[in-house]
């Protein structure tokens, strides 16, 4: 018996989401563990005269990949798995961890040599408005209800709680803030260990509505790539290919990352920032508004809309919010706000949490 949630996350995902059409190509990339999801999309997929090809993720694969990969496979994407991405109009990408520690021990090398490989199909599905539209979601498994120290039930009832929401709804609240902030030419970021300005003149808020992220709940824009200067405290620590990087600390110059510490796995914060010339630059500052989600989790889909924080991503820039920087690399980085403030052009208008605008 499938859980009739799972049943309105698939509609969702269908009808609101990515507006699957008539003869329509979509690619649906999930671990097996969500595979009662899949056949509710799939079903749906079908009923709307759809094509659906599903890439199943199974358990140590990615593991096994970096393990024996020489440097030719690490550096190739198969030229017929880059082809059906550039001729999909859907793509659907489901996380269902079966192990979220299954990278912990990978070279963080490989794993640079491979996301730059990949960075031109990311830019396929990613960075194609009005040609591919883009779902990522989440299905509960016990390997990320025990990440985010829940039981299985516990944390399907959170992911649920987080997913099935009236998005129009939500969407309507953000754009509150949006329309603000796209009038704002400069931010300052101020709290414990943290003194960041940049500019953010002539770039645009998008809102994170459910459809490319589900669930969704933050706005977010690409900075002028050259304006960020200061310094920023992270107080939550961050998992990237399964490595925990705790009490991250950035010094900026000119936009490039001059400086970086951490207290835990350091030496991998300094190879990502080094993936390429443009992965030292930030790609996106992203603001948490979802008030469902209310915890770290471990699990970035959730945690970057975190109400009362903010983050700040190295690397690649969403063309939808006017790009600017492109990098083999897109990594979320959180900051607490519950005690910071934001300025903008000058004025107060976030403190400790809460809009004063």
């Amino acid at each position: 018996m499938v859980d009739e949630r799972i049943k309105k996350h698939a509609k969702i995902i269908v009808d609101y989401s990515t507006k699957i059409k008539k003869g329509e190509n979509v690619i649906i990339s999930s671990s097996i563990l969500a595979q009662d999801l899949v056949h509710e999309i799939y079903k749906l997929v079908l009923k709307k005269g759809a094509y659906a090809s599903i890439k199943w993720n199974v358990s140590e694969f990615g593991y096994t990949f970096y393990k024996y990969a020489n440097k030719d496979q690490l550096n190739k994407v198969p030229k017929h798995f880059f082809n059906e991405v550039e001729d999909a109009q859907v793509f659907i990408s489901i996380i269902g961890d079966f192990n979220t520690k299954e990278m912990s021990n990978v070279d963080p090398k490989k794993i640079s040599i491979r996301n730059k490989a990949f960075y031109k199909v990311g830019e396929l599905i990613s960075n194609r408005p009005g040609k591919m539209r883009r779902c990522l979601t989440i299905h509960p498994t016990s390997a990320l209800a025990q990440e985010a120290g829940m039981s299985l039930e516990e944390f399907s009832d959170y992911v649920y709680d987080c997913v099935l929401q009236d998005w129009n709804k939500e969407a309507r609240k953000m754009m509150k803030v949006k329309k603000y902030l796209d009038k704002v030419n400069g931010l300052m970021i101020v709290g414990k260990d943290t003194n960041l300005t940049m500019s953010i003149k002539g770039k645009r808020f998008e809102i994170s509505n459910g459809t490319s992220n589900l669930p969704g709940g933050e706005i977010f824009c690409a900075p002028v790539r050259e304006s960020l200067n200061g310094e920023i405290y992270f107080d939550y620590y961050s998992i990237c290919s399964g490595k925990k990087v705790s009490d991250i600390k950035l010094w900026f110059k000119n936009g490039a990352v001059v400086k970086a510490t951490a207290s835990e796995n350091q030496d991998f914060l300094l190879k990502m920032i080094k993936t390429d010339k443009n992965s030292k630059y930030v790609g996106e500052l992203g603001i948490g508004l979802n008030k469902k989600i209310n915890k770290q989790t471990n699990e970035l889909l959730l945690d970057e809309k975190l109400g009362q924080t903010i983050h700040l991503a190295l690397g690649t820039a969403y063309k939808s919010c006017g790009g600017g920087n492109d990098s083999a690399i897109h990594w979320d980085i959180l900051k607490d706000m519950k005690k910071a403030k934001i300025f903008g052009d000058g004025k107060l208008i976030y403190k400790d949490g809460k809009w004063l605008v």
